[in-house]
């Protein structure tokens, strides 16, 4: 007999596949491609800066370009997915940001330079969301929390190994061969992603695609399950039509969106305030251009260690034990890398520890993000939230600039960059008290 099967539940009754895993690869290593063509910006500027003979504060236009591109990608483009569906917005972004990268090695200019980094940020913004949004759709809730922390976290290893791939590259071939390698792999990646990545099945139920399609995904799950000819497949939860961004603010979600808004504020902030300038600060200290770049490089890598470990954790005792005393631990560790002086050992366990910290915060807040939001609005949700977070992330280098031009030394920079993570703190307690935060409590 034709029977009606809740494909959210029978998710949560299966034991997870190799389908499953497949996605989480190809979304996590979407993921460090994106990371790298993100932060290598970053990893070339002093040397960029030499070539072009410029102010370092100058090449603050460059950063806050970039990053304002991929602003818009998260508000205009993300959403695109819920709509049409994560996988034609991931490869159309994927072609789109990997061309723009290509064309940045060939740059002459800070103009020029301007013009391709805001393109390339536009499919980056296109992409993440929909990474993101797809990881959770394919997981049962037991492991869902890990199993996106640890597909984001591919982000952070992507950026962390996009700094040493930019200093070997950068001192045999110059800058320009680390934006032909930024720009390579995401081609690569959509031609493996067209070939392999199934559609979330969960945007395929709610936009009611054919049966067949849809029995074709869940038994690439599970081959064994039979399902009876004329099976209805259906998601119970909230549904609504319209325009998806103002579901955000409906069904009292409004405050949990503006407090999460406000705290990826933050979190970016730091977070490319420190990946932005951290090299070049560091280079003016004394460093070598190699040494400051690997320095940055750990930065990032204390984030792909707490981005893992931590979702274990959430999954076992909630986002609210973790991400306030995290956030804490940023601010500490952050003021702690303007005290460490010219110490290479020092600056070290300072950088690994904010980026553990810093990084490991906005990735928790990525996971409690991700199932905050119902399917139809997820790729917004999550879209919107990374992109009202990138107005933290060009305010970060703008604010660097300024105070570089204005004379500030190591020290009272990195006491600045501290605040913004204590108020994360404060604001994720607020979160936590909301009708929102005690949905999330475990």
């Amino acid at each position: 007999m034709a029977a009606t099967v809740d494909v959210s539940g029978w998710i949560e009754q299966q034991k997870v596949s190799r389908t499953q895993i497949l996605v989480m690869v190809l979304m996590t290593l979407a993921a460090a491609v994106e990371g790298i063509d993100a932060q290598m910006i970053g990893y070339v500027a002093p040397a960029v800066i030499r070539q072009f003979k410029v102010p370092p504060y100058e090449f603050t236009s460059v950063f806050a370009i970039g990053l304002t591109g991929l602003l818009v990608g998260c508000l205009a483009i993300a959403p695109l997915g819920d709509w049409v569906g994560r996988k034609r917005v991931l490869l159309g972004s994927f072609i789109f940001f990997g061309v723009m990268s290509l064309l940045t090695a060939w740059a002459d200019s800070l103009q020029s330079l301007i013009v391709l980094r805001f393109l390339t940020g536009l499919g980056l913004g296109g992409s993440m969301p929909n990474a993101i949004a797809l990881t959770s759709e394919y997981f049962p809730s037991r492991n869902r929390t890990f199993t996106t922390m640890a597909m984001w976290s591919g982000f952070t290893v992507g950026a962390m190994s996009g700094g040493f791939l930019a200093a070997g590259l950068i001192s045999e071939f110059g800058w320009p061969s680390v934006f032909v390698a930024g720009g390579i792999l995401p081609l690569i990646l959509a031609v493996v992603v067209a070939a392999k990545l199934p559609e979330s099945l969960r945007h395929l139920v709610l936009k009611k695609y054919a049966p067949a399609k849809i029995t074709a995904v869940l038994l690439r799950i599970n081959p064994s399950t039979v399902f009876a000819e004329g099976t209805t497949f259906v998601i119970h939860e909230e549904q609504a039509a319209g325009i998806t961004v103002k579901h955000l603010f409906r069904e009292g979600r409004a405050l949990g969106t503006i407090l999460i808004w406000i705290i990826f504020f933050c979190s970016l902030l730091d977070i490319f305030f420190l990946s932005s300038w951290l090299p070049t600060v560091l280079h003016d200290a004394g460093l070598s251009i190699s040494a400051s770049v690997v320095e940055t490089a750990l930065f990032q890598g204390g984030g792909v260690v707490s981005g893992v470990t931590l979702g274990l954790v959430i999954d076992r005792i909630g986002f609210w034990k973790v991400l306030i005393p995290v956030y804490i631990g940023a601010g500490l560790a952050i003021g702690s890398i303007g005290f460490a002086g010219t110490s290479l050992g020092l600056i070290m366990i300072a950088s690994f520890l904010s980026g553990a910290f810093v990084i490991g915060g906005n990735n928790s807040l990525v996971g409690l993000t991700a199932v905050l939001y119902p399917t139809y609005i997820r790729a917004t949700g999550v879209g919107w939230a990374l992109g009202i977070g990138r107005f933290g992330s060009i305010v970060g280098p703008i604010l660097g600039g300024v105070l570089l031009k204005a004379g500030w030394d190591r020290t009272s920079l990195f006491m600045v960059a501290a605040v913004p993570a204590f108020v994360a703190a404060v604001f994720t307690l607020i979160l936590s008290l909301t009708r929102e935060g005690s949905r999330q409590s475990k």
